[in-house]
């Protein structure tokens, strides 16, 4: 059986493809009611804790916050767990973290693979997310195939934490590209040119980009932030996260750290729970 912990924003349409698709029982379990009851259309049987989804399930996927939410769930996890059991972690949360659950599973004889997904929610409603592995190579040819259900790429990193290492520094970049493309587009605007075909004429250049393409086009362009998206909140969460490789590598991450401080400001001015391009509109 197939357990899932999580089911928020990412999470929902992750647990729906594999229920739909699998052809195996899947439990899911959340603190909020209402994807519980939208994913029960779909055949997925909600769970009462961590501790049923523990004991019913072979395999169990997370879809959390960040590392509080992680942490506290793995500890739940820790002693019911079967041996041979497998946790796959598609959250966001600093490689030090999961190198350490990763031993810590391994001492009870599961299995820990941090998998955290790229791309957007669209791309979850869709099943063509991109899935960033760290973990052993036997592990990873075991949950790929799992993997595969709701994404279109799925790439072993490397060692256990080298998932997370890449999803930090693929956010890295996304959200430097958005502050430049935020400078760009207040540039656009400020000469009065008209932002949808600038942005149309970029994407034919050597600026084009998925920042460009996705957030800017559909987001910037129309100055729509909505809420639950990948929002401010979240945002700064990663960028922490992805501060702390700069300190375990030496690099100084300048431009990471000017794209923290717009995040920062869109918080102070309420923009918080918004998505995370709303930056622009505090240049």
């Amino acid at each position: 059986m197939i357990g899932f912990i999580g089911v928020g924003v990412m999470g929902e349409p992750i647990c729906r493809h594999v229920a739909s698709k699998s052809a195996q029982p899947v439990y899911a379990y959340d603190i909020a009611a209402e994807p519980l009851e939208r994913l029960s259309a779909h055949g997925v049987k909600p769970a009462a804790s961590v501790r049923e989804i523990a004991e019913r399930c072979e395999v169990v996927f997370l879809s959390l916050p960040g590392a509080p939410e992680v942490k506290q769930v793995c500890a739940d996890l820790l002693a019911p767990l079967r041996p041979g059991s497998d946790v796959i972690d598609l959250s966001t949360v600093p490689v030090a973290l999961a190198r350490e659950l990763d031993a810590r599973f391994a001492a009870r004889g599961v299995h820990f693979i941090d998998a955290p997904v790229a791309r957007t929610r669209a791309a979850a409603e869709q099943g063509t997310l991109s899935v960033m592995v760290g973990g052993r190579e036997r592990d990873f040819a075991r949950v790929k195939p799992l993997l595969a259900l709701f994404a279109t790429d799925v790439t072993h990193c490397g060692a256990p934490g080298a998932g997370q290492a890449m999803k930090l520094i693929n956010n890295m970049l996304l959200f430097q590209n958005v502050a430049a493309l935020a400078e760009a587009l207040a540039v656009i605007r400020g000469l009065g040119l008209d932002p949808a075909r600038a942005l149309d004429t970029l994407a034919k250049g050597s600026a084009d980009s998925f920042a460009l393409r996705h957030p800017g086009m559909h987001a910037m362009v129309p100055n729509a932030y909505p809420e639950k998206a990948f929002s401010v909140q979240y945002a700064l969460k990663d960028v922490s996260y992805a501060l702390e490789l700069g300190q375990l590598t030496g690099v100084e991450l300048s431009g990471l750290k000017h794209a923290k401080a717009l995040l920062e400001k869109a918080a102070v001015e309420g923009h918080a729970a918004e998505y995370f391009p709303v930056i622009a509109k505090v240049i």
